[in-house]
């Protein structure tokens, strides 16, 4: 494949447009047919081939005007390496100085682009991956067009005394200068093209195995968008139909039955399936001052995901405990939370009265497709954990999990009753990054597959 589409398509991969071999081998087949001359065309023609959705489009026009906007000089540059391949030899540094000392003097834009091409390939330039790489590359690009030679042409011309010299340094400054800002240009657009997502990619992978406690208000904003990823992953992975044929699994006799009026001949196959349940979850939030902020994170990754979670039920409490479904359906998200908080989020937290008002209000809530989720310390303030209730809702749901954000070696703690409650859990884990709780809810998930 030719390698300015191959580059193109690997700038298309990582940005996250989905494009498979056979689809980078039908944009080549597309290119080899009406070249690159026409760009409306080609950029239309690509875009038919590579983007499958709205969103991908919008990548692909974008990456298509950055990574095309020099294609006569890419076109020209490769003409030019091949003629100097052929003809075996490789110019001086002096006449490389030279001959870009008299483009930058000329303004002949069209040569110079050419060499700036040149010069990044020969620096590796599509591999820059950081912003902070920029002015490694453009220093390695200014190397290959031969400006260690030109420097040292105005260190002469610097430490000659006339009037001939200072004009000649002058000159050389000039060319100096118009190199260097060609070089930063192409390296920056490169980046956009090649780095910018891996950057971003980088970005989020960071937070998300930053602590949820450690987030700070500037990075709220790419929060939501990772979360937002992250909920149409899991909708992506657990939206499938509740019955799952087996194949392989004979159902002979409704197949028999199926079939009798055909003599028994099975014409109709009848393969045994298995009912799936059908996710229905109960989460039962501590909003106390020490888990606050991670409670604000499950809740915007449980309601991101209704369209798979339908029969989704949401709790807070510190000492009452009260249901917030009416709060976050009615709300925008940050101003529920608040409101969550501030009604819900004072006072002295008990975990046994707030099983007690689960019990008395909600406990209907509970049957055999339920899993139930609390987020919480289980620091009670040494009151009754009212074991007795948990125990039944134990026997109730389907099963109970438990997300704490406190590390394990303070289980049990103080005024942690969670070795209590652990026995009645279907799994009890150690959430602190979105990732953890990213894990949580795929094996919540899982459990209904």
């Amino acid at each position: 494949m030719e390698k300015q589409i191959s580059n193109f398509i690997r700038a298309l991969r990582s940005a996250e447009v989905r494009v498979s071999t056979g689809e980078a081998l039908d944009a080549a087949r597309a290119v080899a047919m009406i070249g690159y001359g026409d760009r409306p065309l080609l950029k239309d023609s690509l875009a038919c081939v590579l983007a499958k959705s709205e969103a991908e489009k919008e990548i692909h026009d974008r990456l298509f005007d950055l990574y095309f906007s020099s294609a006569p000089a890419r076109a020209s540059s490769a003409q030019d390496s091949s003629e100097s391949r052929d003809d075996g030899r490789s110019e001086e540094p002096a006449n490389a100085a030279e001959r870009l000392s008299q483009l930058a003097e000329e303004g002949n834009e069209q040569a110079l682009a050419s060499a700036i091409e040149r010069a990044a390939e020969a620096s590796g330039l599509n591999d820059i991956r950081f912003s902070t790489q920029v002015a490694y590359f453009s220093q390695a690009m200014l190397r290959a067009m031969g400006g260690e030679a030109l420097q040292a042409r105005l260190l002469e011309a610097l430490q000659v005394r006339t009037p001939e010299a200072d004009a000649e340094a002058q000159r050389l400054i000039d060319v100096r200068r118009t190199l260097t800002m060609a070089a930063r240009e192409r390296a920056e657009r490169a980046f956009d093209i090649f780095g910018a997502a891996e950057t971003e990619r980088f970005r989020d992978d960071y937070a998300a195995t930053k602590r949820l406690s450690a987030i700070e208000a500037s990075d709220m904003a790419r929060m939501k968008l990772l979360i937002a990823k992250v909920a149409k992953r899991l909708a992506v992975k657990h939206s499938r139909r509740r019955k799952r044929t087996q194949r392989g699994i004979l159902d002979v006799r409704r197949t028999m039955r199926a079939n009798a009026g055909l003599d028994g001949i099975p014409f109709n196959v009848i393969w045994r399936q298995k009912k799936k349940d059908r996710p229905k979850i109960l989460v039962l939030c501590d909003v106390s001052g020490s888990v606050a902020l991670y409670v604000r994170f499950l809740l915007l990754l449980l309601f991101s995901m209704k369209e798979v979670i339908p029969d989704l039920h949401a709790f807070a409490f510190s000492y009452r405990l009260k249901s917030v479904d009416d709060i976050l359906e009615g709300h925008e998200f940050d101003k529920a939370m608040k409101t969550i908080l501030r009604e819900i989020g004072l006072g002295s937290t008990s975990y046994g009265q707030a099983f007690s008002d689960f019990k008395m209000d909600h406990e209907s809530k509970i049957d055999r497709r339920s899993t139930i989720i609390i987020l919480g310390d289980g620091r009670s303030n040494y009151g009754d954990p009212r074991l007795d209730l948990f125990r039944d809702f134990a026997g109730r749901a389907k099963r109970i999990i438990w997300l704490n954000p406190e590390g394990r070696a303070l289980w049990g703690t103080g005024d942690s009753v969670i070795p209590r409650y652990a026995p009645f859990c279907a799994q009890m884990s150690h959430v602190a990054t979105l990732k953890d709780l990213e894990r949580a809810i795929d094996e919540v998930l899982t459990a209904y597959d």
